[in-house]
């Protein structure tokens, strides 16, 4: 696949030292940064290749490895794929989506460790509470959720996408329970049991002091303030959205691909660089029909602060696995519902998968030869070299 003509690190390399001289950055902001303005360049090292026959030689620098580089990743991706792969079961595939509205995304913008927990914890008790109920599905589900903080303008939107499989297991364990087909958990219910639940996790946080409020939010921080803050949020309607099934399986594994491993935009997203803007394309989802594409234009220093919003608190773990799905115990459960469901995973994996593929292209390597004649290619490491003070000239 053919490089971008434009890539995140050539605007961060260009504007990034203005950037930072003009603006107090957290450390894993400016770690994100330097990562991603030095990934494959000679700073981190990397290997010559040079033709035993020819003088055919090629230089490969090594990768940054950091999860919000758009270049990075790719084997983490296809590890992640081919381990989610032998999960699948024969049902249809569900797509929910929570997304925190407008109040409470300002509020987790300086508390993200905190309030990104809660969304976690409260759309995961919400899911499996409601399916539990005799009245709508009465069965244990198992699942998955990636958060994402990032609309398609880049601006602060965190919320959480789910894939559930359609149904769970009975209460006892004997029998395999189906949700009508077509049709999960009411999305209405889901939502205000959602609300219900986080707003109180969200008090007790703020009750054991774990909010912080800075700007135009700091008056907050005085209890009553607070309680009539959310006050109105107890009324609305917040946005859970189901969208309609996968048709299957391998649809619902190629459909994860786009959702894991990546962070705010791809490089191909990027369209246009002059001196001091950025182009990118954009779908706007608001607008019906298929003309949702769209391109904006931002000032540099714009684009930047867009991207750098969505930096994750280290070690933040945002991909989690719920109900049968959790880790405690997962092969045993799955192991349950694949004979309850007569269905070998064997007959669901299918065998050409770009994943699968690509992870042992990845973790075995065909041995080196030259494109120009054939013969072995000798390989020898160059050392990386220091962080450096500035970012590296690749020009």
């Amino acid at each position: 696949m053919p490089r971008p003509a434009i890539e995140l690190a050539d605007i961060f390399r260009l504007h990034g030292q203005a950037y930072r001289a003009a603006h107090s950055l957290p450390r894993p902001q400016l770690r994100v940064m330097r990562a991603i303005e030095v990934c494959r360049t000679a700073t981190l090292g990397g290997h010559v290749e040079t033709c035993s026959q020819c003088s055919h030689i090629r230089v490969s620098y090594n990768s940054c490895r950091n999860r919000h580089c758009p270049k990075c990743q790719n084997r983490e991706r296809a590890k992640w794929l081919e381990n989610r792969t032998a999960e699948l079961l024969p049902v249809e595939y569900f797509h929910v989506v929570f997304t925190l509205p407008a109040e409470i995304a300002a509020i987790a913008f300086y508390n993200q460790d905190v309030v990104y927990g809660i969304l976690f914890r409260t759309a995961a008790q919400t899911l499996l509470t409601i399916a539990r109920d005799p009245q709508r599905l009465g069965a244990e589900i198992g699942f998955f959720g990636i958060l994402h903080t990032w609309g398609q303008n880049l601006l602060f939107h965190p919320h959480l996408h789910c894939v559930v499989p359609g149904g769970g297991l009975s209460p006892d364990g004997q029998s395999w329970i189906a949700c009508r087909p077509g049709f999960f958990l009411p999305v209405r219910v889901l939502s205000r049991l959602f609300r219900r639940l986080f707003l109180e996790a969200l008090e007790k946080a703020f009750a054991s002091g774990k909010l912080r409020f800075f700007g135009e939010r700091e008056t907050l921080q005085h209890p009553a303030s607070f309680s009539a803050y959310l006050t109105p949020l107890r009324k609305t309607e917040w946005v859970v959205y189901a969208k309609p099934p996968f048709g299957g399986p391998q649809q619902a594994l190629a459909y994860l691909g786009r959702y894991t491993h990546r962070v705010a935009l791809s490089n191909r997203r990027l369209l246009a660089h002059q001196q001091d803007s950025v182009t990118f394309q954009w779908k706007d989802y608001r607008r019906r029909g298929r003309q949702k594409s769209r391109v904006m234009t931002l000032a540099a220093d714009e684009f930047i602060r867009r991207f750098l919003i969505h930096t994750l608190p280290d070690r933040f773990q945002r991909i989690r696995h719920f109900g049968f799905l959790a880790n405690r115990h997962r092969r045993r459960k799955l192991a349950l519902c694949r004979r309850l469901l007569l269905h070998p995973i064997t007959e669901l994996l299918p065998e050409s998968a770009a994943c699968i593929q690509l992870s042992r292209v990845l973790e075995s390597p065909p041995p080196l030869r030259c494109p120009a004649c054939g013969a072995a290619i000798l390989v020898q490491a160059l050392p990386h070299s220091r962080w450096p003070a500035q970012p590296p000239d690749t020009s």
